[in-house]
């Protein structure tokens, strides 16, 4: 047995924060929409493409705001920072890794965000 990489991460949001979730990871964030497959369209939610994982937003009564996330690899993060900041999202510093250059944020809905990219 050998596990080979990660196929997708899932955060959850609240079941009437569909549209706001989809304008927040597709329109702010600029992530690419994807189908989901017929048989799970019933649960809610949306997916997106990000490189070659994918990004699962889920429907669930209980968010939760701790330090699980997804770290995006990102190449130009100042500008994304600036971005961001313009939206009115707040930036939240990380303790320094070495090489990286990182900071996070939190979705409308509390789950945590990363972005990282080499320096």
């Amino acid at each position: 047995m050998k596990i080979s990489g990660i196929h997708h991460i899932q955060l959850c949001i609240p079941a009437e924060k569909e549209s706001e979730a989809k304008f927040f990871y597709k329109d702010v964030l600029g992530l690419k929409e994807i189908p989901k497959p017929e048989t799970l369209q019933k649960n809610g939610g949306m997916w997106f493409q990000v490189g070659s994982q994918e990004l699962h937003i889920g429907v669930e009564d209980q968010v939760f705001k701790g330090k699980h996330h997804p770290a995006f690899l990102v190449n130009g993060i100042s500008e994304l920072k600036s971005h961001l900041s313009a939206k009115g999202i707040s930036i939240q510093k990380e303790i320094p890794i070495p090489g990286f250059n990182r900071f996070s944020i939190r979705d409308p809905f509390g789950n945590r965000i990363e972005f990282i990219e080499p320096e």
